[in-house]
């Protein structure tokens, strides 16, 4: 038991530095020390799926869960990540979680972040509150909170969320486009720009909130940088991202006011509903 325990601490250490790929190979050495181990087998899925082995991962999660863990960290964990493939074990182990441990803000956000998903919103509004309460300092707790709001059809209070989420933590570039996307869903195109662009500039790999940003760009005037977003979508993107691209470009060199109703007509909540979709 104290081999396994100092296994996940180095583990853990390791992923708080950021360094996946150690983190990984050290786990799938000791793997070979204690098999079928559940806290193992979760933290390596953790490790495999920053990695972007997300196939892998969920085998090692479907494996944890199978060896029936009792730890409620290992069973949010390993329960949240087989729903990202819909799997059907996902929903008792993150309901069990959350019942073996009610004051850990883990298990609450986790289950109501798949049951917001799942089209539960007013139990998933319950769970996310209990973990507000817990730790209201959670970026991530407010994001989820946010999330379920927005998908309850309550604009404002998810702005206010997303706000919140952002306040706590400055630098999350996901959140800082969906909270661009909310104030755009609520009618506040303006406010939305700043939140865009900022977004965009924290996630350079990723196209669409570029393309986002420089519709917004161009809605307020800011030619230059319309442009220089257009620019950075189009070489981060391929196939689809830019053919968008192209008609993005388009409607800018149309103006501002086309610009503005592709933007917020179009784009913005496309890309709002499938963001909202993705599961912690």
């Amino acid at each position: 038991m104290r081999d396994v325990e100092s296994t996940l601490d180095r583990a853990h250490r390791l992923g708080d530095e950021g360094d996946f790929q150690g983190m990984a190979e050290h786990l799938r050495a000791s793997l070979e020390d204690s098999p079928g181990d559940p806290a193992i087998l979760c933290w390596l899925g953790v490790a495999e799926r920053e990695l972007g082995l997300d196939g892998v991962a969920y085998e090692r999660f479907r494996a944890c869960l199978a060896a029936e863990p009792e730890d409620p960290h290992v069973l949010a964990t390993a329960g949240n990540g087989v729903a990202a493939f819909d799997d059907p074990s996902a929903e008792p182990a993150l309901r069990t979680a959350a019942m073996l441990a009610p004051d850990l803000a883990l298990t609450r956000w986790l289950y109501g972040a798949y049951l917001a998903r799942e089209g539960l919103l007013d139990r998933a509004l319950d769970e996310l509150g209990a973990a507000c309460s817990l730790e209201p300092e959670n970026a991530d707790v407010a994001y989820e909170l946010g999330a379920a709001m927005a998908l309850d059809g309550n604009r404002e209070g998810a702005v206010d969320e997303f706000f919140r989420a952002t306040e706590i933590e400055r630098d999350n570039g996901w959140t800082r486009v969906v909270l661009g996307l909310a104030l755009i869903d609520a009618d506040r195109v303006d406010e939305a720009v700043e939140e865009l662009v900022a977004g965009a500039r924290l996630r350079p790999d990723d196209s669409e909130a570029q393309l986002l940003a420089s519709l917004g760009a161009a809605d307020r005037g800011w030619d230059d940088l319309a442009w220089e977003m257009l620019e950075r979508g189009r070489m981060g993107g391929e196939g689809s991202d830019l053919r968008l691209a192209d008609e993005v470009e388009e409607r800018i060199e149309r103006g501002a006011s086309e610009a503005r109703s592709f933007l917020t007509a179009e784009l913005a909540p496309t890309a709002y509903r499938e963001r909202l979709a993705q599961r912690p």
